[in-house]
Formats: C-alpha cells, structure tokens, sequence
C-alpha cells in the first residue's frame, strides 16, 4: 500500500535500493488500499488516498529517473532496471487501470476467483491499448492457500479476521480459499487459462512448510 508508507521520494529510494540489493529483480505490487485503519495508524488521510498516491507515484517516477532534489543532486541509487522497478498496479476501479498506463507495467488483483481475474484483466488490456502503450500488461493475481492438517480452519480464522473490516463479504473470501493439493492444481489451470502470467500463492497459515505444500501442489 503505497500512500501511507511516507512520500514518494523516500519510497522511491527504498525501493531503488532494494533493487540494487537484488541484482535488478524486484517488481513492486503496490495500490492505495481499502483498510481506512491502515491510515488511521499511520496518521495518513484516507480520503486522500488516491490523490497522494498519484503524486506518489510521479515523484517516485522523477527520482528513478535520477532528476536532481536539492544540493545532493538525483535520490538514492540509480534504479538497475531502466525506469526503475516495474510497478504493478492494483485496485479494479477506472483510477486503479489509469494509473497503470501511466505508471505501470501491468495489474495485480489482490484476491478473488478466475473469473474475477479474467474481468479484471479485460479492463487492464482495454486500457492499455486505449492509451496507445505497446505491447501487453504483465497480468498478476494472488490466491489464498492453506494445506495440511486444519487446512479449513486456518483459511478461516486468517482471512475472517483479516477481512472482517469488510463485514459479511469476509466469509465469501475465507471460504474461496484454496485447502486441498487438487483445488491449488485446478486453481493454477484455471488462472492459467484466464491468461494469468503469474499466480503468487499466498499462505494463509504461519507454517513454513505451507511453502513445501503449496509448491507440491501447484507442480513446482
């Protein structure tokens, strides 16, 4: 979540770094989030959000660009990746598609099933080709795995108490989670066939076996 996290300038040099550190392979999902708490925490203005996180990203934009800030001259390292770290946007609101030709490579849906996906992806691909960018955007989607014993049970209490700031809807998510080795496989096919170009399966229970798991299942 991008407008909390400070100005873009400092985000801008975190990242940067992180790249370097990493030999040119980080790629950033970054959005403005729906948590109002998250904002309230960190004494940021959550009806604001959209608009900070549009400056965020210009700023962001200026300083990989190494464009002088002062006496020092140009923010942090100069980014690995021409551009800076490949952006990929989230949200499915008509801003969330906006910024993505503007600022980034590609989409990432945040949670949801393949059909939402494939909706998602229509509106990324309609708007990247409206604004004239070649090529297509990257495609990225998470889902929520949990495998092993009491699979079920740590789906729900993650995600039920994660998303309980969305009230009702949360039972809709916990129960969309992927608990057996056949629905992460048959996941995979469908995200797949959605035109997913990569499915970040994410734990829903502490465990680092969960890592071994879900990569069995997924054919890994």
């Amino acid at each position: 979540i991008g407008p909390y996290r400070g100005n873009g300038a400092l985000l801008a040099k975190q990242l940067a770094t992180v790249d370097a550190i990493a030999g040119g392979r980080l790629s950033v999902g970054i959005a403005v989030g729906g948590r109002p708490d998250d904002y309230q925490a960190t004494g940021s203005s959550f009806t604001e959000r959209g608009r900070a996180f549009d400056a965020q990203l210009a700023e962001m934009r200026a300083v990989w660009e190494q464009q002088p800030r002062g006496h020092a001259g140009a923010i942090g390292p100069a980014p690995v990746q021409p551009g800076g770290p490949p952006l990929l946007i989230g949200g499915t609101a008509p801003a969330a598609f906006r910024r993505m030709t503007e600022f980034g490579t590609g989409w990432i849906m945040g949670g949801g099933g393949p059909q939402a996906f494939a909706d998602g992806a229509g509106k990324a691909r309609q708007a990247w080709r409206e604004a004239g960018r070649a090529g297509a955007p990257r495609l990225v989607s998470i889902a929520y795995a949990s495998l092993g014993d009491d699979a079920e049970a740590h789906a729900q209490s993650y995600l039920s108490d994660y998303y309980s700031f969305i009230g009702e809807y949360a039972g809709q998510i916990a129960a969309g989670a992927l608990t057996s080795p056949q629905k992460v496989a048959g996941a995979v096919a469908a995200f797949t066939e959605a035109g997913c170009d990569e499915l970040i399966l994410f734990p829903c229970n502490p465990d680092t076996a969960q890592v071994a798991l879900i990569a069995q299942a997924a054919g890994l």
